[in-house]
C-alpha cells in the first residue's frame, strides 16, 4: 500500500487505506477512468495562458497510472478546429477534445456559461461505448468538478475530486490589485465538495482548509504530494554547462523567477527585492541577471509590459531578461542554471515549480503560504519568507551572494530533499483512494438497493 500523507499531521507516515467492512473479495482498483480538465489541455505548453503547474500534475499522473494498468482518458476543451477528437498522449492516455464554445479568445471567466456543451460532449463519447465503460471520473479544478459531478451521477461510478485551487483561500490572500473569485466559483466548489466521494488535496494544510471553508467530511480527503518528474528534473552535468547553453554568464547571481506572469505569483517582489538588494551592493550589478521565464495569465498586472515599465522604473531593467514559456526539457535547464528560484506567491496549493527546481539541484527562497513549506525544507533547501516584503527577499537572495557556496550546499540537499516526491508515489496513491472510492461507493449502492 503506497504512501500518502495523514490529513491529521505533515508527518510523511502513511496510514493503512482502510476499505469498508462487508466488501467480499480483494478491492479493485480501476481499469479506466475519466480524467476531467475543461479548462486547460494537457496538451498546452505550461507557463502560457491557464496552462501551469495542472497540466503537469494531470500528464505526470495519468502516465504514470496508465504504467500501473489504469487506462486514462482525459476530455479537454477543443480550442482550435484543426484537432482530431481524440490523440493518444501515451501509451494507454488518451485526450478527447469536445466542442464547446469558440475555439479561440474565450476567457476563463467566461467558460461557466459552456458547461453543459462540454458536459453533453462527454456524455456522447460515453453513449458510445458499453455500460460500465469508465469505473470512476477524477475531475480537476472547480469548473470540471461540475461536470464530473454529473457524470458520475449518471454513469453510476464514483467522483473524485481535486480542487488545486479555491476561491475561498485565494481570496483570504489576495495580492494588490488582483480581482477576487466570483461568488459564482464559490458555490460550485461548495457543491462539488459535496458531490464528491473522495477529495485529494496537496498538503495536510490543503486538507485542512477544505474542511475549514468547504465543511469537507475528513473522512473523505486524502492527501497525495504531487509529484516531479525525477528523470527530467535532475542535476544533470550541472550549472556551469546550462549556463553555458542557455548563454548565461559562468560566475553571476542568478535569481530566477519561472511561471506565469500574474498579481498571484507576484513576480513583482522579487523585481523589488532586486532593486532593494542593488542599492544595498551597488557592486553586484555586474555580476546579476535576472531571468522571467513565463507568459501572461489571470487578471490584474498580468501583462508582462507591466513587468517591463515596474523594472524601468526600477532602474533595474539592464538586469532583468524577459523569456516566453518554454518546454519542459528546456525549464530542467534554467532551473540548474539558476543560483536560487524565487517564488513569492500569494498562494499556492503546492508549488510544483519549486520542487522542479530542488530536483534540478537549485534552492528555492519562497513565501510561506500554501503548500510551499512542504515543497522546501526551510534552512535546508532554501529559505521560507513570511510574507511579501522585498525587503526580506532581498535579505535572502543577498545570502547567496555573500556566500556563494551555499548554492552549492543548499543545492544538494534541495536535489536529496525532492527525491521523495516521485510520481510513482504519487500515483499509487491516487490509485489506492480510486479503490478506496470503488469500494465507498458499492458499499452505499446496495445499502440504498438493500
Amino acid at each position: 500500500m503506497s504512501q500518502y500523507v495523514s490529513r491529521l499531521g505533515s508527518t510523511r507516515v502513511a496510514p493503512r487505506i482502510r476499505f469498508p467492512g462487508g466488501f467480499n473479495g480483494s478491492p479493485r482498483k480501476p481499469r479506466r477512468i475519466a480524467m476531467l480538465s475543461v479548462h486547460t489541455s494537457p496538451l498546452h505548453q505550461p507557463g502560457t495562458g491557464d496552462a501551469g503547474g495542472m497540466n503537469v500534475y494531470i500528464v505526470e499522473l495519468a502516465k504514470r497510472l496508465a504504467a500501473i494498468n489504469i487506462d486514462v482518458e482525459i476530455f479537454t476543451r477543443a480550442t482550435t478546429g484543426s484537432l482530431p477528437p481524440a490523440v493518444e498522449l501515451a501509451p494507454g492516455v488518451l485526450v478527447r477534445h469536445v466542442d464547446a464554445g469558440p475555439y479561440e479568445g474565450l476567457a476563463k471567466e467566461d467558460l461557466p456559461a459552456q458547461l453543459c456543451a462540454f458536459t453533453h460532449g462527454v456524455m456522447q463519447a460515453w453513449a458510445g461505448q458499453r455500460p460500465g465503460y469508465y469505473d470512476l471520473v477524477h475531475s480537476h479544478y472547480w469548473l470540471s468538478g461540475q461536470v464530473g459531478w454529473l457524470a458520475a451521477q449518471r454513469w453510476g461510478v464514483p467522483l473524485v475530486h481535486a480542487m488545486h485551487t479555491m476561491a475561498k483561500v485565494k481570496n483570504a490572500a489576495l495580492a494588490e490589485g488582483d480581482t477576487p473569485e466570483p461568488p459564482a466559483r464559490v458555490i460550485g466548489e461548495t457543491q462539488i465538495v459535496r458531490a464528491s466521494d473522495r477529495l485529494i488535496a496537496n498538503t495536510a494544510e490543503e486538507a485542512d482548509e477544505l474542511v475549514r471553508f468547504y465543511e469537507a467530511d475528513p473522512a473523505a480527503v486524502a492527501v497525495v504530494h504531487p509529484g516531479v518528474n525525477l528523470e527530467r528534473f535532475r542535476p544533470a552535468d550541472g550549472r556551469a554547462a546550462a549556463r553555458a547553453r542557455l548563454g548565461l554568464p559562468p560566475d553571476a547571481l542568478i535569481p530566477l523567477f519561472a511561471g506565469r506572469i500574474q498579481p498571484l505569483k507576484a513576480p513583482d517582489v522579487l523585481l523589488r527585492a532586486v532593486a532593494e538588494l542593488l542599492d544595498r551592493e551597488p557592486s553586484l550589478r555586474t555580476r546579476m541577471v535576472v531571468p522571467v521565464v513565463g507568459g501572461p495569465s489571470g487578471s490584474g498586472l498580468a501583462k508582462p509590459e507591466g513587468l517591463q515599465k515596474l523594472a524601468a522604473r526600477l532602474g533595474i531593467a539592464d538586469v532583468v531578461r524577459f523569456h516566453p514559456p518554454v518546454g519542459q526539457d528546456q525549464l530542467a535547464d534554467w532551473f540548474r542554471a539558476a543560483s536560487v528560484l524565487v517564488m513569492p506567491s500569494y498562494s499556492e496549493s503546492f508549488g510544483l515549480v519549486a520542487i522542479e527546481a530542488q530536483a534540478a539541484g537549485t534552492p528555492v527562497v519562497a513565501a510561506a503560504v500554501g503548500g510551499l513549506p512542504v515543497a522546501v525544507r526551510d534552512e535546508v533547501s532554501g529559505f521560507l519568507i513570511s510574507g511579501h516584503d522585498p525587503k526580506a527577499y532581498a535579505r535572502a537572495i543577498g545570502r547567496f551572494a555573500d556566500a556563494p557556496e551555499l548554492v552549492e550546499r543548499m543545492g544538494a540537499a534541495a536535489a536529496t530533499h525532492a527525491q521523495s516526491f516521485g510520481w510513482d508515489t504519487a500515483a499509487a496513491a491516487t490509485a489506492d483512494v480510486y479503490t478506496a472510492a470503488m469500494c465507498d461507493h458499492r458499499r452505499r449502492a446496495r445499502t440504498h438497493h438493500g
